[in-house]
């Protein structure tokens, strides 16, 4: 299992922005969180897995790999939406992963590719697929790519751990802004930090 990377360079640069989380990271100590490498399949597991429960996620990308073996793009595009909704999930995302498979088996999109773009326009190809909002780009970002700087603003928990980290009752974007250029550049090992506060 891989994890995502950081260490003493984040830790103290995010202890010497910000009091309040610094005191938590020591509350907390090292969090391991896994990632997968593997673009195209994090890609189709965060689609089949939207919208429902952890538990009933695993079990739909445990059908998945028995029916296709090996999730690769070609396998996906040569599959019908039926063969992959009887995975246990609805129609939508079926089509939605066929389109996927379709777009990078055929070049439309090039994973590869992306390893050389900015956040932002990494973003921007993933969310012109259907079925792929922001949210999950940037959840692609940092479980996926192991980007260093992302806070993501539409990620519920997120938020909740910043109004529990800051005695907030309420956080706009403004506010949301001034936290996230704090842990600049390592925002993403505050998201970990974040999400782990969110459930405390």
């Amino acid at each position: 299992m891989q994890t995502f990377r950081y260490g003493s360079r984040e830790i103290d640069h995010l202890k010497r922005r910000d009091k309040k989380l610094g005191r938590a990271i020591d509350e907390i100590g090292m969090i391991e969180r896994e990632v997968q490498p593997d673009l195209f399949t994090a890609l189709v597991a965060s689609v089949a897995g939207q919208q429902i429960s952890a538990k009933a996620a695993e079990t739909v990308w445990a059908r998945m790999e028995e029916r296709f073996t090996s999730i690769t793009p070609a396998a996906i595009a040569a599959a019908t939406a039926e063969e992959i909704q009887q995975c246990g999930m609805s129609m939508r995302k079926a089509a939605y992963i066929r389109g996927i498979g379709d777009a990078v088996a055929g070049g439309e999109l090039d994973l590869a590719g992306l390893a050389s773009l900015p956040d932002d326009a990494v973003i921007e190809r993933l969310t012109a697929l259907r079925g792929v909002g922001v949210w999950t780009a940037e959840m692609l970002l940092i479980f996926s790519m192991q980007r260093p700087d992302v806070v993501s603003f539409s990620d519920f928990a997120i938020r909740r751990g910043m109004m529990r980290l800051y005695g907030r009752t309420e956080l706009d974007r403004a506010a949301f802004d001034r936290y996230r250029k704090r842990y600049a550049p390592y925002g993403s090992v505050a998201s970990l930090y974040l999400w782990e506060i969110s459930h405390r």
